[in-house]
């Protein structure tokens, strides 16, 4: 019976206990969150869709641009790219009786020759020293052997039959034998005419530092001036600023520049330069060379397969050489050279003014057999004239 009663109370209390924990961990248990309650929504503002098939846009009041305010402060100014001007186009001074005009500049330098050979013809007893004293003035003014001792014996054997010599008697003996030696039955006309064909074609030729680009350039002033087309060939491709000087110089006178790359090959650039003349109708086609020693066989070489390329269009009209009249005798070497690479026509000589001696005008074309055609006597745009040997041999007795 007690153990009836004993096993009662134990499954009451087992009870007992099973339901406190339910009843406990029911009241730990977070009850769920009440459910929100719908929010306002905004609708977004009508974005803009791609394609045809997008989204209907909204009806939303729209403005015009003129009722939009832009933001404050100041205008940004846009800046208009700089306008290139071109270059002022600049018109030569007529080259007929430049060098006559240029009489002045060139007599400054020349006049030690004739004035020399004056005082020494003046003297009353003209002995075998006083002819050794001109032939040494001679000789020191670059005249050349061979013409001076020419000179010297024609002067000897008038002075005989003159017998009495006055002043203006012996200033004009003295013109005559220069002139003489000078020579005036060359033709000094730069051929830049042919009559079956145009353009005409110039090469021009020498060594660095005779100034035989702007020279080209000059010349393409005188060309201008006498009422010429002209195009420049700029095949001086060794020289960095060469190609520049020229077209500079073409600029301002109107005349159109063909160049290559630095260092490019300059027979393709006389070639083009030929063939751009031809297209455009031009009169003549001026090509500057490459010049830099002309001792070496490389640039001889080079000059040779110029002339050879230009020659597929048309024969050269002329080939000019531009020597430095202050090198004396040594300009008489870089003739020779260059005469037997190409077939020198005409010479230039330029720095007439400074300290050059008249005579290497002698000098030179009796080396080559070419007439000077072309004399350079300053810096100025205007400063290469025609040669005149009457207006030469003037500057050179003085008055």
């Amino acid at each position: 019976m007690e153990t009836v009663i004993l096993a009662v109370v134990i499954a009451v209390v087992v009870l007992g206990a099973l339901g406190g924990l339910i009843v406990g961990s029911r009241r730990r248990k977070p009850l769920p969150p009440p459910p929100p309650k719908t929010p306002d929504i905004t609708a977004p503002p009508a974005e803009p869709h791609v394609g045809d098939e997008a989204e209907t846009p909204r009806d939303e009041p729209r403005r015009t641009i003129e009722e939009v305010d832009l933001p404050g402060g100041p205008a940004v100014a846009v800046e208009e790219p700089p306008t290139v001007e071109a270059p002022e186009i600049e018109i030569p001074e007529p080259t007929a009786g430049r060098l006559v005009r240029l009489r002045a500049r060139l007599s400054r330098s020349q006049n030690a020759l004739g004035k020399g050979l004056l005082t020494l013809l003046s003297r009353e007893h003209l002995d075998d020293e006083t002819w050794e004293e001109i032939e040494d003035t001679l000789l020191t003014a670059d005249v050349g052997v061979q013409p001076t001792q020419e000179l010297v014996e024609s002067l000897r054997e008038r002075v005989k039959v003159l017998g009495t010599r006055t002043p203006e008697e012996l200033r004009g003996l003295l013109r005559e034998e220069l002139l003489k030696v000078v020579g005036t039955d060359f033709d000094r006309t730069v051929k830049t005419e042919p009559a079956d064909r145009k353009p005409g074609i110039v090469m021009v030729v020498g060594v660095n530092g005779t100034g035989k680009t702007t020279t080209t350039g000059k010349l393409a002033r005188v060309l201008v001036a006498d009422g010429r087309t002209v195009v420049l060939g700029a095949a001086d491709t060794f020289r960095a600023a060469a190609a520049d000087q020229l077209q500079t110089w073409g600029e301002r006178v109107g005349a159109y520049t063909v160049r290559g790359p630095e260092a490019g090959d300059p027979a393709s650039v006389a070639f083009d330069a030929v063939k751009e003349g031809k297209e455009m109708g031009v009169d003549v086609v001026l090509i500057d060379t490459a010049g830099r020693l002309h001792t070496k066989t490389g640039l001889m070489d080079e000059l040779g397969k110029v002339k050879r390329v230009v020659e597929k269009h048309a024969p050269l009209d002329e080939v000019l050489l531009v020597l430095d009249a202050t090198t004396g005798q040594n300009g008489l070497v870089q003739a020779r050279v260059f005469a037997e690479v190409v077939d020198i026509t005409g010479i230039v000589l330029t720095k007439l003014d400074g300290t050059a001696k008249g005579g290497i005008v002698v000098a030179v074309q009796r080396e080559l057999g070419v007439p000077v055609k072309l004399v350079g006597l300053g810096e100025g745009a205007d400063d290469l004239a025609p040669f005149e040997p009457e207006a030469f041999v003037d500057a050179l007795i003085g008055d």
